[in-house]
């Protein structure tokens, strides 16, 4: 009865917050005495899958199916939901991305089982209990949760675990097929929407994002934030006036109406900081806000804040991040 836990790759590799799920998976079934097993669905490199090992996995069950390349939610859930029954497992794990969120809660009701997003700390099952702690209200608070039912399924919280190393063999990998039909594809959307940079980072998986507000004035000044994340390797975003503005792409808006974001280090640039906005980036491990207003919300939230221009202080960052890399 192992526990299996779902991959997501990306141009062939396994994305970061899949590799904190599989570490994840590991640490549970060491506590369950058992093994953990990963799915992984579509484009993947085989070196990539075999890789898992160093993370705890023993086994890959890989379905290559070519129409997989695409996210389809219940041609997905149905892959899934095929190899929990091969392993017979009784505990699945994401990453609490959209794609995790969307095919966990699927899945809950496939299998009949309980589910519990936004998870941050590994069960506790003293007394035959499984309780897991899972951020709620946008972060602001937590909630411990039993999870009762005999599957249960955890998306577990982007940058709440560190990718484990454990050195062990190479995971086996192993061909899985659901004997998808057509009909699995009708809900498949028509036209994707990349949300990365010209650098090929996506945003939700950033390790450092640089983020702009209507500070910035107009779309003819967004080079400071481009530069910035250039020299720093990162993403970058923008407030919702911005994206509602048109200066930047809907896909690029973070806050509560828009992608959540949970990167190790978080640049905001003449944001004032809106509730809303705090609520998508929150869980960012350090904040950091340049805004020419000292009375902006943002720097109640701010591990570090630099109050001053941006057009005089962005262009001396970018300086220094260059220097750095030198």
């Amino acid at each position: 009865m192992s526990v299996l836990v779902f991959v997501e790759g990306l141009n062939g590799e396994i994305k970061k917050s899949s590799l904190e799920a599989a570490s994840y998976g590991s640490q549970v079934a060491q506590q369950m005495g058992t093994t953990a097993t990963a799915v992984a669905i579509g484009e993947v490199h085989e070196d990539a899958l075999t890789k898992l090992g160093e993370h705890g996995i023993s086994k890959v069950l890989y379905d290559a199916d070519d129409r997989l390349k695409q996210f389809v939610a219940d041609a997905y859930v149905k892959v899934i939901a095929k190899a929990a029954q091969q392993e017979s497992a009784k505990v699945l794990v994401f990453s609490n991305s959209n794609i995790g969120a969307a095919v966990g809660s699927k899945l809950a009701v496939r299998l009949n089982g309980s589910l519990a997003t936004n998870v941050t700390t590994l069960p506790n099952t003293d007394g035959g209990s499984f309780v897991v702690t899972r951020g709620v209200f946008s972060g602001k608070a937590f909630a411990d949760v039993n999870l009762t039912s005999d599957v249960k399924i955890i998306a577990v919280k982007k940058n709440s675990f560190e990718v484990a190393h454990t050195g062990g063999a190479n995971a086996t990998v192993e061909k899985l097929s659901a004997d998808l039909a057509d009909a699995d594809f009708a809900a498949a959307p028509k036209e994707t929407v990349m949300q990365d940079t010209d650098g090929g980072i996506l945003l939700p998986e950033a390790e450092i994002v640089v983020s702009g507000g209507r500070g910035l004035k107009g779309p003819e000044n967004w080079h400071l934030v481009e530069d910035l994340a250039k020299a720093l390797g990162a993403a970058t975003a923008c407030s919702k006036p911005v994206s509602d503005l048109d200066w930047r792409p809907h896909h690029e808006h973070v806050g509560q109406t828009g992608i959540t974001v949970s990167p190790n280090l978080y640049i905001a640039i003449g944001i004032s900081g809106a509730i809303q906005h705090l609520a998508g980036v929150n869980s960012s491990k350090v904040i950091v806000v340049i805004n020419k207003d000292p009375e902006a919300p943002f720097f109640k939230a701010a591990d570090y804040g630099i109050v001053g221009d941006a057009f005089d202080v962005v262009p001396k960052l970018i300086e220094a991040a260059k220097a750095l890399d030198k």
